[in-house]
């Protein structure tokens, strides 16, 4: 009741890219059609491994459950940002302004953790290839499926009830594309300095941390790669590894750049950049670099269009 009484605020303003008005139809078009693919293309990934049998095992459930994460993250944010770039900017609720917020930080730390998953699944499997079906039995599984998501809840939880408590008594323009939490904070009436020791000190367990594990845990991977006795197979492993890399270092770079320090020197536009690389191309990426390139996946997808293609001559 106190936060009300301080707070004059009762809806944010969403500039996203009005500084550049002779732009807004292209980005628009281009943001729409990124959208849209990376919605058939995780859809597509949760569609084969849920109808495939074959594929019910750790390191396909795995990406299953990071497809639904890039769905949900990219539903979050990219439905608001079009009707921001098609009215140059656009007011949302200050309800509706931290639900989005909230959403933001249960998906991303969802991922955050979940592609660390993913990295020790990988791990384990290239390391340890004959103690593999023990170390990741689905027992093991199931307990890291649903530490990722407890802990993006825990920290949405957390962080949004938080930041919901300052006092916002104006400006209300939001120069961001989303209502994330840095773009928030610059409005609050309020001393965020042990808000920001938090937010650092979270970010760098949620994001660095993590990060540095899985850099550990490809390192491992590279040299067993050298290890191996074929030149072919080297290559192939050693392809995918790099692309998974690349996703991974995009992914949290950009959001440690971001939430490090929520009140930082970058301009608002590096921002805007900054977080499309995480909420953008992030999830239009992972179902290119983690299915597209694995012939498993490929099979599946092959088997299925062609039962598809049978029940239709029918």
């Amino acid at each position: 009741m106190k936060r009300q009484n301080q707070s004059t605020v009762v809806e944010f303003v969403l500039l996203g890219f009005s500084n550049f008005p002779e732009l807004q139809e292209q980005l628009f078009g281009v943001f729409l059609v990124i959208y849209l693919v990376t919605l058939m293309g995780n859809a597509i990934i949760i569609a084969i491994i849920s109808l495939d049998q074959n594929l019910h095992i750790p390191m396909y459930l795995f990406l299953q459950n990071l497809s639904v994460v890039d769905v949900s993250f990219s539903a979050v944010i990219m439905p608001e940002m079009l009707v921001v770039l098609s009215t140059e900017k656009t007011t949302i609720s200050f309800v509706g302004c931290f639900a989005q917020m909230y959403f933001i930080l249960f998906f991303g730390g969802t991922e955050c953790f979940l592609l660390g998953a993913m990295a020790y699944d990988r791990f384990s499997a290239i390391c340890h290839p004959l103690s593999y079906p023990m170390i990741m039995n689905k027992s093991v599984f199931m307990k890291l499926v649903l530490f990722s998501w407890a802990l993006g809840f825990m920290l949405a939880t957390v962080q949004t009830t938080w930041v919901f408590t300052f006092p916002f008594c104006g400006p209300n323009e939001i120069n961001h594309i989303s209502c994330e939490t840095p773009a928030v904070l610059e409005l609050a009436c309020a001393d965020i300095f042990v808000f920001e020791i938090y937010a650092f000190t979270g970010t760098i367990l949620i994001i660095v941390f993590p990060f540095l594990l899985i850099l550990l845990s490809y390192i491992r991977v590279l040299f067993a790669i050298l290890k191996m006795p074929s030149t072919s197979g080297r290559q192939k492993v050693f392809s995918t590894c790099a692309s998974h890399l690349t996703s991974v270092t995009l992914f949290y770079g950009t959001a440690s750049m971001t939430y490090l320090q929520p009140k930082s020197g970058y301009s608002p536009e590096t921002k805007k950049l900054m977080s499309l690389a995480y909420s953008l191309l992030t999830p239009l990426l992972n179902p290119l670099i983690y299915s597209l390139r694995n012939s498993e996946m490929k099979r599946a997808l092959m088997k299925l269009w062609r039962r598809k293609m049978v029940l239709h001559t029918v």
